[in-house]
């Protein structure tokens, strides 16, 4: 209302000019400053008149920030660990001001009435590659443009949505095609996810993050390939100059790629340590890919954020992790996808044999990761499995061991923790992103009902409503 007051006020006086005089007297600073009456008064009008602009544009913004009430019949709150019976969830703009148990809604309020449903903050996969297809394995990738990354990006980052993920972490993409679509969807031109992106993976020449699939006679190179310690800080410096927000780099081999070893280590200590302190020094978080006992090990030395996979990982590897509250990123549900559907998809028959090898020893250590009490945050590297599916692996991650709670923590406010976004996402609560999904049912009760999700919305727009 005092910006209202303000603006009527201003805007009783006449504006007769709303241009500085002529020849203003700053012009000729040699000469002396002299003001008349007429001038003066129409630097003033057009001072009323500005703020009298800038008075009205402030009270239209605020006039546009709608409040919403949003119901249910329970609010699982990741952060306490608890259930809240019949929530009111009040909302103005992209956040959330006031939550309540068994509060009231004003009688003339906009509301969301989810009535019999189950809401949660929106969920987080900290490992995801948006840009790819699961069918782009092996030989198929070659034929995949970063124009085509760009354009499947979009496709899944709706995809993602969709299911629930309102934040996701993309660790790897051709062509910076992943920071395009996080500036999109920022920008609102597409729905998608919140986003943190790593662009290219480094790796090393032959590595896991290398292109292998080809003769010499191409001399075919991945984008992120880097040797020694003063290279790599080259590459780290490349990929923030041109828009990501993490470095992804590539530990050890791995299952997709041709001719790496699952868990022989790559990268040296030493250049390990010089990507994360440049990584660092430039604001950015690190996500190490290691499978194999030496490479987390020589990751975790080197300070990473992040491991990803940790499929061998070791009592010492599992020890220094909690010492250095280093998070782990175990995806559960990929190797049981590529035994099944693998072959279908191109996965290369080497691929194959990889997956077999570490899919009990992974799915063992993530329980024994549990018991230990590391950090643990909710990881699928969706693109291996088809995109939209992220909520399969919940059921996995209860099987070996955590709690349903524990589960819904990792997806939401450890992964909050990781991305450097506490106090904006994670939960639902006041000054929080209104980022919210709806279930029929009770995943304490059962975590599977997260792969259905009825309600989206995202930062207090909602995407999705299936609930009538």
């Amino acid at each position: 209302m005092q910006v209202f007051a303000l603006s009527v006020l201003l805007l009783q006086y006449p504006v007769r000019h709303v241009f500085l005089p002529a020849t203003p007297p700053y012009i000729n600073t040699l000469a002396p400053i002299r003001w008349d009456k007429d001038s003066a008064m129409n630097i003033v009008d057009a001072a009323r008149f500005l703020i009298a602009i800038v008075a009205t544009l402030l009270l239209s913004a605020a006039a546009g920030a709608e409040t919403i009430y949003l119901t249910a019949e329970t609010l699982i709150d990741p952060v306490d660990g608890k259930r809240i019976s019949n929530p009111v969830v009040e909302i103005e703009g992209d956040r959330i001001v006031k939550v309540t148990a068994n509060g009231s809604v004003p009688a003339s309020a906009t509301r969301i009435d989810l009535a019999g449903k189950t809401i949660l903050p929106g969920l987080a996969d900290m490992h995801t590659h948006l840009t790819w297809y699961a069918s782009d394995a092996g030989y198929n990738g070659l034929s995949v443009s970063y124009t085509d990354e760009a354009i499947r990006g979009v496709v899944n980052a709706r995809k993602t949505l969709m299911a629930g993920f309102t934040v996701a972490r993309n660790l790897g993409a051709g062509g910076f095609a992943d920071v395009a679509l996080r500036d999109a969807i920022n920008d609102d031109r597409i729905p998608g996810p919140r986003l943190q992106v790593a662009g290219p993976s480094l790796g090393i020449t032959g590595g896991h993050c290398d292109n292998n699939l080809l003769p010499k006679e191409y001399d075919a190179v991945a984008d992120g390939v880097a040797d020694g310690p003063w290279e790599v800080r080259k590459k780290v410096r490349d990929n923030k100059k041109y828009g990501a927000d993490v470095i992804k780099f590539c530990a050890t081999g791995g299952v997709m790629s041709k001719g790496t070893a699952v868990g022989a280590r790559q990268y040296t200590l030493e250049e390990m340590k010089a990507i994360v302190d440049e990584a660092h020094t430039q604001g950015m978080t690190v996500a190490a890919h290691a499978h194999g006992t030496e490479g987390i090990l020589f990751a975790i030395k080197a300070g990473v954020d992040s491991v990803e996979h940790s499929s061998l990982i070791d009592e010492e590897g599992l020890d220094l992790a909690i010492e250095n509250g280093t998070f782990l990123s175990i995806n559960l549900y990929t190797t049981e996808y590529i035994l099944a559907e693998g072959v279908k998809n191109g996965v290369l028959p080497e691929s194959m044999e990889k997956a077999a090898y570490i899919h009990e020893l992974r799915r063992a250590n993530f329980s024994r990761a549990v018991k230990a009490g590391a950090k643990m945050v909710y990881s699928t590297d969706s693109a291996v499995y088809p995109h939209g599916d992220n909520a399969v692996q919940f059921s996995r991650m209860v099987d070996l061991g955590m709690a349903p709670m524990q589960a819904i923590q990792a997806a939401t406010v450890v992964a909050a923790e990781l991305l450097r976004w506490e106090g904006d996402t994670g939960a639902i609560a006041p000054g929080y992103y209104a980022d919210i999904i709806a279930v029929e049912g009770d995943p304490l009760d059962d975590i599977s009902v997260l792969e259905k999700v009825e309600f989206v919305m995202k930062g207090g727009v909602v995407y999705k409503n299936e609930t009538n």
